[in-house]
């Protein structure tokens, strides 16, 4: 007999007590299920805390933020092959140059301290010189217009702007920090409208919005990577010492 049945021949009262205990432990399932994550999250910090050398916090950066089958695709590894190969595809890039980081890849943010979530955005990180240089190009001319102040733009704009080639300085292109003005044509159509059409129920990632950079070098992507683990670890180890 299935769990959580009973015969009609019990009474009542005992029927009644036999359907609140099952009740209390579906209760006690979900929640366990729901606090794993969490769990996961805890423990992450805390091997990450415990890491006393770069040579061990470089495996930790690439064997738990950069490789393997990310949270999202978990159990679904054909899934995560044809996304990125959708991705390469487009771009005209190497299938193994597509990378997703962040939550989406953990299943939760070590440095915002949240679950992925419905809310959450799924972040790719492509690794491709030629890609990198090319988006690059395309705002080439504004950067003319706006070096000869042919190109008015707003404080706001000019800010984002700022931060946008301070990300580039690094070897990380951002086209979602370029102001709206600065879009071009070519960069819309290659870039925005490609990643929207694969957001959002529209690919294999489900119900998510896709957001992208370019790197320009795999050094480049691990190098940010470590350098932020680098950065939480020491947070974390000066937090335990007060």
């Amino acid at each position: 007999m299935a769990r959580g049945v009973r015969s009609k021949s019990h009474p009542v009262g005992q029927r009644s007590i036999f359907v609140e205990v099952a009740r209390a432990e579906r209760i006690e399932f979900c929640l366990y299920c729901k606090c794993r994550p969490q769990r996961k999250m805890e423990e992450f910090l805390a091997q990450l805390a415990s890491i006393q050398d770069e040579a061990a916090l470089l495996d930790f950066c690439r064997r738990r933020s950069l490789h393997g089958t990310p949270k999202i695709f978990d159990g679904a590894e054909e899934n995560y092959y044809e996304f990125r190969k959708r991705i390469s595809e487009k771009f005209e890039i190497n299938f193994h140059e597509v990378f997703i980081t962040g939550s989406a890849k953990l299943g939760f943010s070590p440095f915002k301290r949240k679950m992925f979530d419905l809310n959450s955005d799924v972040d790719v990180a492509i690794v491709s010189a030629r890609l990198y240089e090319r988006i690059m190009e395309s705002i080439h001319g504004y950067q003319m217009e706006l070096r000869e102040n042919r190109k008015a733009v707003s404080s706001r704009e000019l800010e984002m702007y700022h931060k946008f080639l301070e990300y580039g300085a690094i070897g990380w292109m951002r086209p979602d920090l370029l102001p709206t003005s600065f879009r071009v044509a070519e960069l819309k159509r290659d870039w925005f409208d490609f990643f929207n059409s694969i957001s959002n129920g529209k690919s294999e990632i489900g119900n998510y919005k896709v957001t992208a950079g370019a790197f320009k070098s795999y050094s480049h992507l691990e190098r940010y990577t470590l350098n932020g683990l680098r950065s939480l670890r020491t947070a974390i180890q000066v937090k335990k010492g007060k």
